[in-house]
């Protein structure tokens, strides 16, 4: 699976766990260091990339603006090793979801997927 860690959820320790488990991982900051959210957003969707966040305000843009968009997984208030495990956890329990352009929120207690619009 391919991932696009944005700026504010970009850890060293997070992209090597993805990398170790074979997939091919991008970071806001090698790619785009300045880009805006839609920019980053719009990276995401042109290289079909999986958008790793802390940033809620994606969800605007799929929500509220309606653009086109990859699945996007937006970590809150979580540790670094936290989201590694929730990351792994993503990656066996909802594999499909990854893969089908959905919002996924994760917190310390609960993974929320919703649709968003179809790309």
């Amino acid at each position: 699976m391919r991932f696009l860690l944005d700026a504010c959820a970009a850890s060293r320790s997070l992209q090597a766990t993805l990398t170790d488990l074979g997939h091919d991982v991008l970071s806001v900051p090698e790619g785009a260091p300045r880009a805006t959210d839609a920019e980053v957003l719009a990276l995401a969707l042109a290289e079909q990339r999986v958008l790793i966040t802390e940033d809620k305000d994606f969800g605007e843009l799929v929500f509220v603006r309606r653009r086109p968009h990859p699945t996007i997984v937006r970590f809150t208030d979580m540790s670094v090793a936290e989201k590694v495990v929730a990351m792994r956890d993503l990656l066996e329990r909802h594999d499909e979801a990854l893969r089908e352009g959905r919002m996924i929120v994760v917190t310390r207690n609960r993974v929320r997927i919703r649709r968003g619009e179809r790309v």
